[in-house]
């Protein structure tokens, strides 16, 4: 394990580079711990995944989103930035053996980092979230595992993949499309079941290219009757929209972990 920690006058940032065996390779987080974390004791604090984009890596969070560290030391936050490849759309590939995203994150991110940081390890102190291709992934991975996350959100998410057969290379992940319909309608954001008992945040702006699967997601969780939290604002697919996203984010899982969502 390498660790890295550089100090910016708030909390720590440490990069940690994790052994997967899913992954077949070491994947880097960074972990931003708020200024607190140092001075608690024995307090265990509730975190965050952040899931980055489609050609991102687990530094775009820190290094594109101005206010991340201040965020983390004002809501008293772990933030775990996840590194999900260049494109790996956070799903377990079928075709492709060291692409098992989701199986890596639920099985030895999360009690990896639940052994080396104070963390609150339960679903009401562990929530997830994440840009376009992360808010595929954080709501993907947020209703398949509801026994670890207890709120997930989205941001510009590609919350359905159907609709983009050649883009941001899913079939090099899922197959051809029109060769595997199946595997990609059961791994659309979509056609996941979301439940009541979920704390659900989405929000797309209105210039945004996945602002219509995100309205076609919201109508659906309407009609299901599932409570969630849908917000539209002027933007488009670019990080001048998500560094406002963010702080929305981070008040609203706050709330979540105040008991108050």
């Amino acid at each position: 394990m390498l660790l890295f920690v550089q100090f910016f006058g708030f909390g720590a940032t440490d990069t940690i580079q994790v052994n997967s065996q899913f992954l077949k390779k070491k994947s880097p987080i960074v972990v931003v711990t708020p200024q607190a974390y140092t001075t608690s004791g024995d307090k265990h604090f509730p975190v965050i995944y952040f899931l980055h984009g489609y050609s991102g890596n687990h530094r775009s969070w820190v290094e594109s989103s101005p206010d991340f560290q201040q965020l983390v030391d004002q809501y008293q936050i772990i933030a775990v930035c996840v590194d999900g490849g260049y494109d790996s759309w956070y799903f377990d590939s079928p075709i492709e053996p060291t692409y098992q995203y989701e199986s890596y994150i639920s099985k030895e991110l999360i009690p990896f980092v639940d052994s080396k940081f104070k963390t609150k390890a339960e679903p009401n102190g562990r929530a997830i979230t994440g840009l376009s291709m992360g808010g595929h992934g954080a709501l993907y991975l947020g209703t398949r595992h509801p026994e670890l996350f207890g709120a997930m959100a989205s941001m510009s998410g590609g919350v359905d993949i159907a609709p983009f057969p050649n883009n941001w290379n899913i079939k090099g992940r899922l197959g051809k499309y029109e060769e595997n319909k199946a595997v990609w309608e059961k791994n659309a954001v979509i056609n996941q079941t979301f439940t009541p008992a979920q704390t659900i945040l989405i929000d797309c702006g209105i210039d945004d290219f996945f602002i219509g699967v995100n309205r076609a997601l919201h109508q659906k969780l309407m009609d299901n009757k599932i409570p969630h939290e849908y917000t539209e604002r002027p933007g488009a697919h670019n990080w001048k929209y998500w560094s406002v996203s963010v702080r929305n984010h981070f008040y609203f899982f706050n709330a979540f972990f105040s008991g108050k969502k």
